[in-house]
This record gives structure tokens, sequence and C-alpha cells, in this order.
């Protein structure tokens, strides 16, 4: 298991072709075009994952990642892919889609639970702990340290396992198919937080 580091782009011919990808980014903050876009991690779920930053001068060019994310014939896992989807829209210009999230998932299926974060999920479903400690750090620096590098790689580490577990779930309890027509939906849902609704929901009555 290794955590390969790229900075401005991914090298061209990492992934085969039509390999779902797990996907996910640090930013500065949680307000999309304001925290600028610092790291996208991915992982084909072969054990290796990539990190690719990006500077404060950035002009996220980065064609083999875009290219990557943008592909139709790859799925990308997420936990929690409303934010992730908006930060790549906003900086790398593609919509990052077709969409598998994990926190979607978990809500349709671990209804006995409120507690739907990347490490309780990793905790029951994989029997595995994921430190968190680095979640608040600050992404924008110079360096990334071991303990950032191994943080964000274990965002994706551990995706495609949890998405074999939560189908064996959803197909249990008959939710396959509005779990896939919400997955379907985020991107939009991230071009409303985009385009001023982030915290609306527009299908309430009031």
């Amino acid at each position: 298991m290794t955590v390969y580091f790229h900075e401005e782009d991914l090298p061209a011919g990492v992934f085969a072709p039509a390999t779902d990808i797990a996907v996910d980014t640090e930013t500065m903050g949680l307000i999309t075009p304001r925290d600028r876009l610092c790291v996208v991690q991915l992982s084909d779920g072969s054990g290796d994952e990539h990190l690719v930053r990006f500077g404060p001068d950035s002009d996220y060019a980065a064609p083999n990642l875009r290219a990557i994310l943008a592909d139709p014939a790859r799925v990308k896992l997420y936990h929690f892919a409303r934010f992730d989807l908006a930060a790549i829209k906003h900086y790398l210009g593609v919509t990052a889609a077709p969409v598998y999230c994990t926190k979607i998932a978990s809500r349709m299926v671990r209804t006995y639970t409120d507690r739907h974060g990347l490490k309780d999920l990793v905790r029951e479903l994989l029997g595995q702990e994921l430190s968190k400690a680095q979640q608040s750090s600050d992404w924008g620096g110079p360096e990334l340290s071991d303990a950032q590098r191994e943080y964000a790689a274990s965002d994706v580490r551990y995706l495609h396992a949890m998405r074999t577990e939560l189908d064996k779930r959803l197909a249990r309890e008959g939710r396959t198919a509005i779990a896939q027509a919400c997955f379907d939906f985020l991107p939009w849902r991230a071009e409303l937080d985009l385009a001023g609704w982030p915290e609306v929901d527009i299908f309430a009555h009031v």
C-alpha cells in the first residue's frame, strides 16, 4: 500500500481504463468559492492512493485529472459527494460523475443510528479505525506533513470496500433504485449550492 504525491496533476496512465475511482478533496474551509481547493485524493481500490496538490496560484489546468474525473465510464465514489462535487466543479470545471455516495447510502440503510461519518462507517462495516486528527489542519501550506498525507489517503482507501457492504444492505432493504436516484441528483444538488441555494430545501413547503 503506497501513497503517491503529485503536484498540479496526475501523471498519465495512473489508472486503468473504466475502473471506478474513489475521490475526496481537501480545501481551505467549507465555503467553496472562498476556500480554495488544495488536494484531490484518488484510489482505484487496488491498495494505492494518489494525492494531487494544488498551490495558491494554481490555474487548475490538470488535464489528466480532469479527464479521469469527467470520464462517464468511471463511477466516482465519495463520502459526502455534495461537497466534493461542488469543489471540483468550481475549481476544475468538470462534473465528476457518475456518482456513488457512501454517506447517502448509509443514511438509507443505517436508519438505526445518526452516526454517518466516515470514521463510523469504516469501523462498523470494515472493522478498521480511522484517525481524524488532521481534519482541520492547514491544507494550503507549502508542504504537507506525513500525517496530513496519511489522513488524506485514508479518506479514499476504504470507499470501494464500503460500497460493497452498503450495496448488500441497499439490496436487502429494497432501496437500491431510490439510492441510485439520489446519487444521480447529487451533481445537481452541488450546482444548486454553487448557484446560491446551499442551505435551502427547494422541495420544502415553506
